[in-house]
């Protein structure tokens, strides 16, 4: 577990389960332990200073192949940083592109990576300062004037301070943005019920709350951003609460003026997993995916799958991992449609790893990338990953590495 978040503790939920959706469960069906084709180098070792430390999210990939990143601390107050990573060569130069002071600002991003928006900028989140230290939405741009230094050419730009009342509290997760442009995320906390909200905000920094959860059956405090589908449906995930108090999956549609929200699935601390902190992401065949960090059958966390079913969605669990705590973050998919993401405590130092998930006619092939140290190399990773064209797999590592502030990495096949 993490213990710079102290926001909550993944671990700690009590036991309260029934469930309402049929699920079915699958253990996958060929597994592999080692990828002896796979490269794995740090490409960055965090110092603490400037360029940040301690990194919760994984990185971005722009078109130009560039990474953009945050870290939980470090910077110039130590209060987190924005970075760019650009390929030169044959290696990877660091750029710090901004500093959190915790002012109005924000300080802390965490488990969120940042959304390159329409007009090319970083977008996130900070968990902490600004108003109260409810966080804020921010994004990150080149200064209109030129000067000397690379941290003093770009500026942030604060989308929205929370604070403001019902507003919410906490934004752990990544924005995501509509065809129109408007934004959308969750808040772990506040709202009319202080269980977390759905908000939508403008880059001109209006900002609405959409939904106010309100604990129960409900669902509670989300941590991770959402997804849209192709008909401008939301989704997300809450890490408590439901029918059961393991957690939800969630669909908020749009209604008129408004909007109405469904719990599509409750998780019951079963062979699917409990309190999903990371989100869900789509298939083009229009499945969700996602994973727990703990829970299943091993009770290492799980990888699932939830497939509608006409107006019902049927959850199957493609693995299940048998370490401490499996994925913390969403789960990504490459171009060949293989599906990548982190451990926070699996592999075979149970400090964490780097996995991929591979469909053949009808079955998933599950392949062990990467096993951390804590060494040099890294550990204890709670990010996503970003996958290029090239089955290149970057991400970073919240520890380790030679200032013991964390690494990126590249997973090249």
């Amino acid at each position: 577990m993490l213990h710079h978040a102290g926001c909550f503790a993944f671990a700690q939920r009590p036991a309260r389960l029934v469930f309402a959706i049929v699920a079915t469960f699958l253990l996958i069906a060929s597994l592999s332990h080692s990828a002896q084709s796979q490269t794995y180098s740090v490409i960055h070792n965090f110092t603490g200073g400037q360029d940040g430390g301690q990194p919760a999210a994984g990185p971005a990939l722009d078109a130009s192949g560039n990474l953009y990143g945050t870290a939980f601390y470090g910077g110039s107050s130590n209060n987190g940083a924005v970075y760019k990573l650009t390929h030169h060569n044959s290696s990877w130069v660091l750029s710090p592109l901004y500093s959190f002071t915790a002012g109005g600002d924000g300080a802390h991003p965490e488990y969120g990576a940042v959304t390159l928006g329409p007009d090319g900028s970083p977008y996130g989140t900070t968990s902490s300062g600004a108003l109260g230290e409810a966080g804020t939405v921010f994004s990150v741009r080149p200064r209109p004037t030129a000067c000397a230094s690379t941290i003093c050419a770009w500026m942030d730009n604060t989308v929205h301070q929370f604070g403001t009342g019902n507003d919410g509290i906490q934004p752990l997760g990544s924005v995501v943005f509509d065809a129109a442009g408007k934004m959308s995320g969750t808040t772990f906390l506040g709202g009319a019920s202080g269980m977390g909200t759905v908000f939508e905000a403008m880059p001109s920094g209006t900002e609405n709350v959409i939904y106010n959860f309100a604990g129960g059956s409900d669902g509670a405090n989300p941590v991770a951003g959402l997804t849209f589908d192709s008909a401008g449906n939301l989704y997300g995930t809450t890490y408590g609460g439901g029918a059961n108090g393991w957690g939800t999956i969630f669909k908020l549609s749009p209604s008129g003026s408004g909007w109405t929200k469904t719990v599509i699935y409750n998780f019951q601390n079963a062979n699917d997993g409990r309190a999903p902190a990371g989100g869900v992401i789509f298939d083009q065949a229009g499945n969700l995916y996602g994973g727990t960090a703990f829970g299943g059958a091993n009770s290492g966390g799980v990888v699932y799958e939830l497939s509608p079913s006409g107006a019902n969605w049927t959850l199957t669990t493609l693995y299940s991992f048998s370490g401490v705590a499996g994925p913390y973050n969403n789960l990504t998919f490459d171009a060949s449609g293989n599906l990548y993401g982190t451990t926070y405590r699996d592999g075979a130092n149970l400090v964490g790893s780097v996995f991929k998930l591979t469909q053949s006619a009808g079955n998933w092939t599950f392949t062990d990338l990467y096993d951390f140290t804590n060494g040099n190399d890294g550990g204890y990773p709670t990010s996503s990953v970003a996958a290029d064209s090239q089955a290149d797999v970057f991400g970073t590592a919240s520890s380790g590495g030679t200032s013991g502030q964390g690494v990126v990495f590249e997973i090249t096949p």
